[in-house]
């Protein structure tokens, strides 16, 4: 038996009114659980006694009793298996009454989860708050354990603590220092925990080899979170020789004993093909298994499987749901893609406002995606109105965080005068910056700015070099600017045979202008085999779009009969809208055309007196008014 300990004595009283009020038969009951607990006061220790005592209090309604009885199945102590929901049922019954420890465990268990034990960040953060409004003393039974008494498990709660600033200020050299005393131990979360400080430079200088080091002793402990870490360092080559075989190896391992942030990561693997065969279907197995236990990660992931039909049946309204499910908990990029789906009534009903208010909560947690989404919509008026000095602040800051789509949206807005004055260079350094990204757009806006020496020096070669790159992504701008390059000889040899192609590669995603060109080549002959049946069709297809040009050549077809019969009343009416659009040469031809259709109606009418307006009196009445200002 020890030496009693009476400094120790009174160390574990409660200090809330609850505990104040508490029975004395369940505040006896609790210290002597305590004592044997730690073996102090004079006691041996017993932890399977000290469970059984701890069971009393709280049948006595002892809320500090109820926590520690909650740490036990936590940490399985006294012979009792870790049992992750036994914990948390006593954990809450023990923070509805204000009990520090469970309040802390329950923000932990939240935040973080643990297999059974379901992910609420919201919650998490609601216990976090009213831990911190008690005061550091609320946590005095974990800094008691962890200090005075050396219990590993309660060392390595208290660096928790400190790490998150549950209780405490959030202090990363406190929280290493008690993680490491917990793992210099044994205790397997302390070196689990230790491995992730080395792995992010957490109170500690970084050492990705020390941190494999622990992860590996806590995953011969059977610990899933240090297995899942192994994992994803084997994903990315921390520590050891990237090797994603391996990964997903680790990241099986934990999944199947429950770990949420494995399942969604082996999702992930088999949605990619990441080390193992691709498989939509079993990625959304494991999402919906991460899913379900709340991690918002999953939630998102699984949303975006919905919503697009990736490993299960397409079901918009299922993934706005689970969008939703993550967005509560402050995911961003779930807020994000939320706010998409009401901008465009996907899988909700279509709302401006909703769409600004979780673009809003999501660009509040930094999400660059968000500030673009938010300059789109002040830009556009979506849901607020229309701003472009506050469109350029979202984009500028969206831009800075090298988000390529707000580069390239920047730089329209610096070429055109959009919210700040125009300014070509600018606007040239912000496509390049999205360009050289890889964004189609802006390389095919870039390929603009070289041809035309918009911000920089003329070069139609680099203007070819880069229209090439966003051509080959199936930009269909970019295509049918290739295919202009190839056919005038910009910047390559001229080929009419590229040129062709090009076109027909961006007509074939009904590009207007393509088809036009498109069009012309057909009715020359000029790298194809000449068709004017087909020339006609493509007119047709880009004159219904409203392309000027090829308005202009529809109506040629219909007076000329290329490609279809001769209908004079057609081609004035295509030569009217595309005079009426601006086309100097439909309004020379359309003048033309109705001079000769007046002299035409002339003629016939001194042929037949009986019938002076000729066959349709409706018709040249028409264009007998629209001859006569210009005659």
């Amino acid at each position: 038996m020890s030496v009693k300990d009476h400094s120790t004595t009174d160390c574990f009283k409660s200090t809330s009114s609850s505990q104040l009020q508490s029975d004395p038969l369940a505040s006896h009951l609790f210290q002597t659980a305590n004592s044997y607990l730690f073996g102090i006061n004079g006691f041996m220790k017993d932890v399977k006694t000290a469970i059984n005592y701890l069971r009393q209090a709280a049948s006595q309604a002892h809320a500090q009793a109820e926590g520690v009885l909650g740490f036990c199945y936590e940490f399985g102590l006294g012979n009792t298996t870790t049992d992750f929901r036994q914990a948390e049922y006593h954990y809450i019954r023990a923070a509805r009454q204000e009990d520090g420890l469970a309040m802390a465990r329950l923000a932990f268990l939240r935040k973080y989860g643990r297999p059974g034990v379901k992910i609420d960040r919201g919650e998490a953060e609601l216990w976090t708050e009213r831990l911190c409004r008690l005061g550091v003393d609320a946590i005095q039974w974990i800094s008691e354990a962890a200090s005075r008494h050396n219990c590993p498990e309660a060392q390595y709660v208290l660096g928790v603590c400190y790490h998150d600033g549950v209780g405490p200020k959030a202090n990363e050299t406190e929280a290493f220092r008690w993680y490491k005393a917990s793992a210099e131990q044994g205790n397997a979360r302390g070196q689990g925990i230790l491995g992730y400080c080395f792995g992010e430079g957490y109170g500690v200088q970084k050492d990705d080899v020390e941190a494999i080091r622990w992860y590996r002793l806590a995953a011969n402990q059977g610990e899933t979170v240090a297995i899942y870490n192994l994992g994803y360092c084997y994903e990315d080559g921390i520590g050891v020789t990237r090797d994603v075989t391996e990964a997903v190896k680790w990241y099986k391992l934990a999944a199947e004993q429950g770990n949420a942030f494995a399942q969604n990561s082996l999702g992930y693997c088999y949605e990619d093909g990441i080390g193992i065969n691709r498989d939509s279907n079993k990625a959304a197995v494991w999402y919906q298994k991460s899913a379900d236990q709340g991690y918002p990660w999953a939630q998102c992931n699984l949303g975006f499987c919905y919503q697009n039909g990736i490993g299960v049946e397409k079901n918009e309204r299922l993934g706005a749901y689970w969008y939703r499910q993550a967005a509560n908990q402050g995911h961003a990029r779930a807020q994000h893609n939320l706010g998409f789906c009401y901008q465009n009534g996907i899988g909700v009903p279509k709302s401006a406002t909703d769409a600004v208010h979780w673009y809003t909560k999501s660009a509040e947690r930094g999400n660059s995606f968000a500030y673009h989404s938010l300059g789109y919509c002040y830009q556009n008026g979506v849901g607020v109105p229309v701003d472009g000095k506050r469109a350029v602040y979202w984009y500028y800051l969206s831009a800075k965080e090298n988000h390529a789509p707000a580069q390239l949206s920047l730089g329209y807005c610096y070429r055109n005068g959009i919210g700040v004055d125009r300014n070509e260079i600018e606007a040239f350094k912000w496509f390049f910056k999205s360009a050289s990204q890889g964004n189609a757009l802006a390389q095919n806006s870039l390929g603009f700015c070289y041809e035309e020496g918009i911000g920089t020096k003329k070069d139609s070669k680099l203007a070819v070099s880069w229209y090439s790159k966003s051509a080959k992504q199936g930009n269909s701008w970019a295509q049918c600017n290739l295919g202009f390059c190839y056919a005038n000889g910009i910047g390559v040899n001229k080929n009419d045979q590229k040129a062709v192609y090009w076109y027909q590669q961006a007509a074939a995603q009904n590009h207007a202008r393509a088809m036009d060109k498109l069009g012309m080549h057909l009715q020359s002959g000029q790298g194809i085999e000449q068709d004017v049946k087909l020339a006609f069709e493509m007119f047709m297809s880009s004159a219904n779009l409203q392309h000027v040009a090829a308005q202009f050549h529809l109506a040629n077809c219909f007076e000329n009969g290329l490609g279809c019969e001769i209908d004079i009343t057609e081609a004035t009416a295509w030569y009217e809208r595309a005079a009426l659009a601006g086309c100097r040469s439909s309004h020379e031809r359309l003048r033309r055309l109705l001079m000769r259709a007046c002299l035409d109606s002339a003629n016939s009418a001194d042929d037949d007196e009986n019938s002076p307006l000729g066959e349709d009196a409706s018709y040249i009445t028409y264009i007998n008014g629209y001859c006569a200002p210009a005659a």
